[in-house]
């Protein structure tokens, strides 16, 4: 199976300006996930999709291929993941290119490991989904969410789930925010990659950390610090 890793990489980010390649660590953040990515024998290419001079330069220089910028289309606050696949494996076959899976692996992923990234693509093609995912267990069970006014009067969203255990409670899950293998077929078709046959596995607390605000960032460098420790 012909696979392609596409790493999508903004220049625009406004929560954390310039995160992409931002230094984590000693080098610039996604040199973490083109890393992975060349070391795990999984791609036949390793590329970056961006809207970015300075970042196609950083790729380039950690070894991934930018064969072309992104349109503005895809390079908007609104523009999505799927579409911006889409965009890619449309460029790929145009020049001759075809793969038959594609993997997209998140720029601000640093804690991301060869062994998940070989476990997804065993589960796209052994069980069929259409795309496969790293999750979250939720760390507390989600029927007991509150709702908080500005008053700080709080309530709970859902008062049926007051009496239960939470042992009795279905445990709940949330995307990890690292990588996504999915069918070339379901990128060109723009298939909604949490819908359909979305398959997904597992991951522990330490294995992964989306990073939305500075603390989230200093949270993901001590987890990447402490598992380079007990390496």
């Amino acid at each position: 199976m012909k696979a392609l890793a596409v790493i999508p990489a903004r220049g625009g980010s406004k929560r954390i300006p310039r995160k992409n390649v931002r230094e984590f660590r000693g080098k610039p953040i996604i040199a973490w996930s083109i890393q992975a990515a060349l070391s795990s024998g999984l791609f036949e290419t390793v590329m970056v999709s961006t809207d970015d001079s300075e970042i196609a330069e950083t790729a380039r220089a950690w070894g991934a291929e930018t064969p072309f910028l992104r349109s503005a289309e895809n390079s908007n606050d609104h523009a999505g993941l799927i579409d911006v696949l889409g965009e890619v494996v449309e460029a790929m076959e145009g020049s001759g290119r075809r793969f038959d899976a594609i993997c997209c692996l998140l720029a601000t992923a640093p804690l991301v490991t060869v062994e998940r990234l070989r476990q997804g693509r065993a589960m796209l093609v052994e069980q069929g989904h259409d795309s496969v995912f790293p999750v979250l267990a939720y760390g507390a069970p989600i029927q007991r969410a509150l709702r908080r006014a500005a008053t700080g009067e709080t309530q709970m969203i859902d008062p049926s789930a007051y009496a239960k255990r939470s042992q009795d409670l279905e445990p709940a899950y949330h995307d990890a925010g690292q990588f996504y293998w999915l069918t070339a077929q379901a990128c060109l078709e723009r298939r909604p990659i949490l819908a359909g046959r979305a398959g997904s596995f597992a991951v522990g607390e330490m294995e992964a950390q989306d990073i939305d605000s500075e603390d989230d960032w200093r949270l993901c460098e001590l987890k990447h610090a402490l598992r380079s420790e007990l390496a």
